[in-house]
């Protein structure tokens, strides 16, 4: 991760559901692309919801796509999504053009009622409370 010259937050971070077939395989289409070998790629599934990773809980990040930019700002849904493209070849024009159109709400909102069946989904699976309320 860091090599003790930088900060902790000098890379990407992106939460993601390892267990979701479809969040397994999109997350494993990015890690393909060019730029994915700087980012931090951290499977839910695999960690314990005892304890917030980088300040977000466990369960929080499960409802949610979340992605840390190098500033160490967290971004979620939509806009978590565009954050990530903004590093991946062939996905950086993509994520200027949804930002330059000002597609982000829209996109957001879309995201959300996919997130929420999702992880109402995944709270069966888990036995989890309902998915927390949206934060972006």
């Amino acid at each position: 991760m860091s090599d003790g010259r930088s900060s902790p937050h000098d890379r990407v971070r992106v939460l993601f559901d390892g267990d979701c077939p479809l969040c397994r395989r999109e997350i494993a289409h990015y890690r393909r692309r060019r730029g994915a070998g700087a980012i931090d790629w951290i499977d839910l599934a695999s960690l314990t919801p005892d304890a917030p990773i980088d300040g977000v809980d466990w369960h929080t990040a499960m409802a949610r796509l979340h992605v840390r930019d190098i500033r160490g700002q967290w971004h979620t849904g939509a806009r978590a999504f565009v954050e990530l493209w903004s590093h991946l070849r062939g996905y950086r024009h993509i994520a200027r053009l949804v930002r330059a159109l000002h597609l982000l709400p829209l996109l957001d909102r879309l995201y959300e009622r996919f997130a929420r069946r999702r992880y109402a989904t995944r709270c069966a699976d888990l036995g989890c409370d309902p998915p927390p309320e949206a934060s972006a």
